[in-house]
């Protein structure tokens, strides 16, 4: 059975029961202990938490997951994927356990022609917490599950919470027995190679402490309504019912290994237990990493985009230890949208965006490779300078972690140079860093926030939000609230959230940020800095009480600031302008990642590889420009999600809409975006768009900001002023200013190169007289000084070069040490007939570098670095020449 069918059967089946199927959410979810969606309930979180009532009492989706504890695992064991699919039923305060276990077992047991599984009960086992011996008796009373084939583990294993203070339970697992060629009998205590997990029942009804009943500790409490939480591995069920050895082998994944065999020339499954990870690596990786910039992920060097960053390295990498030569990301990609987009169109849809994004991280990183292996090559000079044999744990850390070249590649690079690496030293360093982020992790754990507070007004539905057709309603207060407790009052300077039933006042969401306004009624004026929203629909208004004393059930009247309305209208409906005329300019690949617009201003991130051309910049200023100019009638309407999109209208990434949407539509096809934000009624009101400048804010992501309206004007009046003032100075007009400008910039280009030429001069002619101190110690002719004040760098270099040339064939060493701008440089440099001798630069800078606090390296002809401390010149200085003595014998 195929895995979309895997699918299909598993939602007819609980919608059939009564479940709302419910579609996946993203894999960017709003949640502080997440970096990703991991399971199946995290969309239903507010649920269980008690913060919302669910519009349904039983639920079923089938979410895709990404879980990255451990990815340099992944491939060594055949069961793990850092991308899943979680299948699962949900049940809020409706059935419980018998009812999740007989749904479960139907659906496993049903055969194939019913709509089920088809799997064998006999090869059914089943795991229960060691303190719930009623869901064992319900196994056995409902399933006809023996004694023999139930089994208690502890709460480790069998109870479920979510890391912090919150709803837990216990759980059910569900084992499917591959038959002895897997491994030893007895269950999955005792082999859970051969046992398979396939589904978890948990029974949601415990409030868990700060100490969890995983590890022993009794709850705190009772819920007020019993849950359930199930999930069932899709790629799990498919290793099963198409009967392969592993996850990698079913048919969504075994098709980017017999790519990765192709490109690479080499089998899977050949003996090679390297080769075969490798392979899996490739597979699990292409598929994560696919679906991780599908919903909007970027490369980056944190958070979640490092996290990507990383997959696709492991892809490059490993594809490279299999012998592929060339570029092997599209390739990869293309099949991973062959396989997967008939569960996830977006991979079809937005191909493109995906494989530019997967492909330029793979060029960058292909360049990386390359200095990487010039940084491997100075590092193994220095090691066999030094008469060693092994590269230090640490160097082999620094190129991991620093440079990001893989240890696979310092390993066999290591080798081929006749040399090792102190593996257990990196390994040392590695676990470091793992327990760091470990613990950074757990630091930024939090309990959730306690909502119990709105939990009455979000039940009671979405605040009416009047501000697209007035900028002054009536409304009522419903509640205050002071630090997370309701109080029924607030005076002058108080400082509070008030709840209203309608608000025209707009809370901030999509890049707008918040109406500012004021709250007044007879003798009363409050003073509105904020408005943000509680589960995307219970406006909360952040408030200084001004004037007066306001009450619990006051009916007032609620007041968006005109000016900041008009100016902030002007920024989000720019924002929607600069947004279409990049696509124009740039092509549809430069979609949007994220936005911020208030009064007079915006900023844009948006996919896309490389700098912005000047061209390019003056052609979407250009392209915005002209629409304002056009006086566009800017429409808004609602309609259904899949409408919308079938119209065109551009989503934001990360975003989970509803069934219904919110569409802006400015100048017909020009733009056409989902959208909840307030905007100019035509597009002349926007006014002149000015853009700022254009940067990078991470790997693939670039940033556009600009002015609108009076904001433009004033940045252009000052910008005139400038020209004006400057072209005053250079005495032309202003046209002519940056042909002048140019010629000025070019004269200093020269003088620069004459200065640094006569300073070079000024260097080389104190060459001879070093020449002439130089000391003999035993066959050697060592010069051993500090340098003139100021030189350092390269010219330091190039007076130890010429120094050394003249001593012509007989044994020299040159050591220099500077001053210059707190630094203290040093170069070392040794002939031909001194390194003859037994003379290696590298080694004189172990010998004084401690002096002076400083470190370097390089070849045994050529060593430099920097020190800190300049007392400690002379005492390097005599370092080296006692070093030089020893060497001389």
């Amino acid at each position: 059975m195929q895995t979309h069918e895997i699918r299909r059967r598993f939602l007819d089946h609980f919608v059939k029961a009564g479940h709302t199927e419910v579609a996946s959410a993203s894999l960017i979810f709003d949640d502080p202990n997440l970096l990703f969606v991991n399971a199946g309930m995290v969309q239903f979180k507010p649920f269980f938490l008690g913060q919302q009532a669910p519009p349904y009492q039983r639920a079923t989706s089938v979410q895709k997951c990404v879980r990255t504890g451990d990815i340099e695992e992944v491939g060594v064991t055949t069961r793990h994927n850092t991308f899943f699919q979680m299948a699962g039923n949900f049940s809020f305060g409706d059935y419980f356990k018998e009812g999740a276990i007989t749904l479960a077992w139907e659906l496993i047991t049903k055969p194939l022609d019913q709509g089920g599984y088809g799997i064998d009960p006999e090869r059914i086992w089943v795991t229960a917490y060691e303190k719930d011996p009623e869901a064992a008796e319900i196994w056995r009373r409902v399933a006809g599950i023996p004694e023999e084939r139930i089994q208690f583990r502890d709460g480790k294993d069998n109870y479920w919470d979510m890391g912090v203070p919150g709803p837990g339970g216990p759980c059910s697992e569900i084992y499917y027995d591959r038959g002895p060629e897997f491994g030893k009998e007895g269950g999955p205590i005792v082999d859970e190679d051969r046992y398979l997990e396939i589904w978890n029942l948990v029974f949601m009804q415990d409030v868990r402490g700060e100490l969890s009943p995983k590890l022993g500790h009794q709850p705190v409490g009772v819920l007020p309504k019993k849950n359930i939480d199930t999930g069932m591995g899709v790629e799990r069920v498919a290793l099963v019912l198409q009967g392969v050895d592993n996850v990698y082998e079913t048919d969504l994944v075994r098709p980017v290994i017999a790519k990765a065999e192709e490109l690479t020339g080499r089998p899977y499954g050949a003996g090679s237990h390297e080769d075969d990870v490798r392979f899996r690596v490739i597979a699990d990786h292409a598929r994560t990493a696919a679906m991780l910039i599908g919903d909007g992920v970027n490369p980056g060097n944190d958070g979640r985009g490092y996290v990507l960053r990383r997959l696709l390295r492991r892809i490059v990498r490993s594809a490279k230890l299999l012998g592929a030569e060339e570029p092997s990301m599209r390739e990869f990609i293309t099949v991973v949208r062959d396989t997967m987009a008939p569960s996830y169109p977006v991979l079809d849809t937005d191909f493109e965006r995906i494989l530019n994004v997967a492909v330029g991280e793979e060029a960058a990183f292909r360049r990386t490779l390359v200095s990487g292996e010039k940084l491997f090559e100075t590092a193994a000079d220095e090691v066999k300078s030094a008469g060693n044999k092994v590269i230090a744990g640490s160097e082999a850390f620094a190129l991991h972690d620093t440079y990001g070249f893989p240890i696979d590649l310092t390993l066999e690079m290591a080798s081929e140079a006749g040399l090792t690496v102190d593996e257990d030293g990196f390994r040392s360093l590695m676990a470091e860093q793992r327990q760091r982020a470990k613990d950074d992790a757990q630091a930024r754990k939090q309990s959730h926030a306690d909502l119990t507070v709105y939990k009455e007004f979000v039940d009671r539905g979405e605040t009416e939000f009047t501000g697209f057709a007035e900028l002054t309603s009536e409304a009522t207060v419903l509640a205050l609230i002071s630090d997370g407790v309701r109080i029924p009052t607030a005076t002058v300077g108080q400082d509070v959230e008030v709840i209203l039933d309608r608000s025209p006042l707009y809370a901030e969401a999509g890049g707008q940020i918040a109406d500012i306004g004021v709250i007044t009624g007879p003798g009363l004026r409050v003073r509105v800095r904020d408005v943000q929203k509680i589960a995307k629909k219970l406006w909360v208004h952040k408030v200084t009480v001004e004037e007066g004393q306001i009450t619990e059930g006051d009916a007032i009247l609620a007041q968006v600031d005109a000016n900041w309305r008009a100016g902030a209208t002007q920024g989000h409906s720019g924002t929607h302008m600069v947004h279409a005329a990049l696509r124009q300019v740039l092509g549809p690949n430069a979609v949007q990642a994220g936005s911020l617009n208030k009064p007079g201003y915006l900023r844009f991130d948006f996919s896309w590889q490389g700098q912005l051309s000047e061209a390019q910049r003056n052609d979407i200023e250009a392209v915005a420009n002209e629409a304002v100019t056009a006086n566009h009638p800017v429409n808004t309407f609602v309609t259904d999600l899949a409408k919308a999109k079938s119209m065109g209208a551009m989503a934001l990434f990360g975003e989970n809409y509803g069934d219904e949407v919110r569409v802006v539509e400015i100048g017909g096809p020009f733009s056409m975006e989902l959208c909840g934000g307030t905007h100019v009624a035509h597009s002349s009101q926007i006014g002149p768009v000015t853009l700022l400048g254009e940067s990078s804010v991470g790997s693939g992501i670039r940033r556009v900001e600009a002015f609108v309206g009076l904001d433009s004007y004033r940045y252009l009046a000052k910008e005139r002023a400038l020209l004006a003032g400057v072209a005053t100075a250079l005495k032309v007009p202003s046209e002519e200013v940056p042909g002048r400008v140019e010629q000025l910039v070019e004269r200093l280009k020269v003088a620069e190169k004459e200065l640094e030429q006569t300073k070079a001069a000024a260097v080389l002619a104190g060459a001879g007289a070093f020449v002439e101190r130089a000391e003999r110690i035993g066959g050697l002719l060592l010069v051993a000084e500090a340098a003139p004040e100021g030189v350092a760098g390269n010219d330091l270099r190039t007076l130890a070069t010429d120094v050394r040339g003249r001593f012509g064939t007989e044994p020299a060493v040159v050591v220099l040490i500077g001053s210059a701008d707190g630094k203290v440089p040093f170069v070392v440099s040794a002939n031909k007939a001194a390194q003859d001798l037994g003379v290696k630069a590298g080694d004189l800078v172990a010998a004084f570098g401690p002096s002076i606090g400083g470190r370097g390296g390089g070849k045994p002809e050529m060593a430099q670095g920097s020190g800190s401390d300049a007392s400690g010149i002379p005492a390097a200085l005599s370092a080296v020449r006692a070093r030089v003595a020893e060497i001389a014998g």
